[in-house]
């Protein structure tokens, strides 16, 4: 009701305009929209024809996969979980709505688009509640038909919805023996979970520390239906990166690349939001490994003899791809460019032929970092040593600063990466790993080996005396400034070994410069 009002006072200004000024909008036969019948609901999402078609059911296994969980987790009997989606927000202090995305938990649980939904679910049967703003009949005008709890019911396959302005009421006809509430921190982010909060929540029994770490690792364990979501994603996002290599060549601007995708994942494939900021970095902007933020928008010309290095995944009702392709803007690699092409590559394809349930992550991290100082000895950019020496004194984390690759789902760096794990490694590179956990069937990651030739890295090692004296400063210097590549894959964990859902691109050199020839 609060945010029924809230919203009635940012559209009343907007009511008064068109009272006051009829011809504002000029009106034109159409056919009248009606809500629909219980029938026409579908108990599904798709964004349209051609698109995946994503099943309620998905929603209900999740739910009862926490409740089986918290089950044997001896969590009392007659426990009630209950959860706060995510909130319409403002522009700082303007009228303007930001563009609503689902809380990642809430649409895990309930796969609910809208904003401003509490939810809840007994632990004993699993049987689950929405609970819906009850939105004044303004609305309507400026947003569209107001649907019923019968609407939402079918449409999420719940089994049963009532509104906000009822949670005590129906929470207290059900006397939990306690509420099991969310709170906790992500280990990527650092960020506090927001605990869900309500008007007389405290005449309750509060749980807030069983729920947070057991829903997390649901999480990180993809359930079949999620799986093709995933895959999903991951194709579409191919199809798009394609498009993309296809268009750019020296003249280009960078941010065309980032439109072009973007245009491409929404026509064909429905999804209406990346996963993440895109990064079409170019030249020496390939060395800074989260190009493309507000203060470098992907906004430089693309010049003859860049290498061009592309990050960029769309998603689908939440779930994400992360996909890296890097390729020369001519078409034809230098063969400067193709050693650390196919240094990045026998990196990523190491890993990817090792990774099976059992395999620890921060393994195929060392194992990455060897591969690319092996290659780097070979071609005489590093000497005076033995590779292990080498990877002692963090030789590979000058060329490969970041982790090899981080979960992957309803976020970009999805949860629980820290949970039920050793303790981050605080050492150069691996540092940055988002998970030390060992690999388990049903994991989907990231596989992301990186080489590049950053100033600040490589200033840093020269300075370094136990680093520079496996420096051959004579043979390295000629590629500062070139950027550098990465190469990231979308590999979900199987029973014996992986799957690449990121399958659809042309990755080795010959496959690029066939692909690119043919613009």
């Amino acid at each position: 009701a609060e945010y029924g009002k809230q919203w009635y006072q940012r559209r009343v200004r907007g009511l008064f305009l068109i009272a006051s000024h009829p011809t504002v909008f000029h009106c034109r036969p159409s056919h009248r929209r009606r809500m629909p019948n219980s029938e026409d609901v579908p108990d599904y999402f798709q964004m349209g024809p051609g698109t995946l078609k994503i099943p309620n059911s998905l929603y209900k296994e999740n739910r009862k996969r926490v409740c089986d969980a918290l089950i044997s987790a001896n969590t009392p009997r007659g426990s009630v979980m209950f959860f706060q989606g995510g909130a319409q927000l403002q522009q700082y202090d303007t009228d303007r709505d930001i563009e609503f995305q689902q809380e990642s938990y809430f649409m895990w649980l309930f796969g609910v688009m809208e904003s401003d939904f509490y939810g809840a679910v007994d632990v004993d049967t699993a049987q689950s509640i929405l609970f819906m703003p009850r939105l004044p009949s303004s609305y309507a005008v400026w947003m569209g038909a107001l649907k019923t709890p019968d609407y939402f019911k079918k449409r999420y396959g719940v089994d049963n919805v009532y509104y906000t302005d009822e949670i005590m009421t129906i929470l207290g006809q059900l006397r939990p023996s306690a509420l099991l509430i969310m709170s906790g921190v992500n280990s990527d982010s650092k960020s506090e979970f927001t605990v869900p909060s309500f008007e007389g929540m405290d005449s309750f029994k509060i749980d807030t520390s069983t729920l947070y770490n057991i829903i997390a690792e649901c999480r990180v364990i993809k359930s079949d239906e999620e799986m093709k979501v995933m895959r999903y994603s991951s194709q579409v996002s191919c199809e798009a990166h394609r498009e993309v290599m296809k268009l750019m060549r020296p003249g280009r601007m960078e941010y065309e690349g980032e439109a072009t995708f973007k245009h491409y994942t929404y026509m064909k494939g429905g999804m209406r939001f990346t996963g993440y900021t895109c990064i079409c970095a170019s030249g020496e902007n390939a060395a800074v490994l989260h190009y493309g933020h507000a203060g470098e928008p992907n906004d430089k010309r693309v010049n003859d003899g860049d290498m061009l290095l592309f990050d960029m995944g769309a998603e689908y009702a939440g779930y994400t791809a992360d996909i890296t392709v890097s390729f020369p803007a001519s078409g034809k690699f230098t063969e400067s460019q193709k050693f650390v092409y196919n240094t990045c590559l026998k990196a990523n394809k190491a890993v990817q032929k090792a990774m099976r349930p059992g395999i620890s992550w921060p393994d195929m991290h060392r194992l990455a970092e060897r591969v690319i100082v092996e290659e780097f000895l070979k071609q005489g950019l590093l000497v005076n040593g033995t590779v292990d020496q080498m990877l002692d004194a963090h030789m590979g984390a000058i060329f490969m600063p970041h982790g090899l690759g981080h979960f992957i789902g309803l976020d970009v760096h999805d949860v629980g990466g820290y949970v039920n794990a050793p303790e981050r490694i605080d050492e150069p590179g691996i540092r940055y790993l988002r998970t030390t956990r060992t690999l388990q069937k049903g994991m989907v990651i990231t596989v992301e080996p990186g080489v590049y030739f950053g100033d600040a890295l490589l200033d840093n090692a020269y300075a370094n005396p136990d680093q520079a004296k496996y420096m051959n400063k004579t043979m390295i210097e000629p590629y500062r400034g070139t950027g550098g590549v990465r190469i990231e894959d979308v590999v979900a964990v199987t029973e014996d070994g992986s799957e690449l859902l990121s399958h659809d691109l042309p990755r080795t050199v010959e496959e690029i410069e066939a692909f690119m020839a043919e613009r």
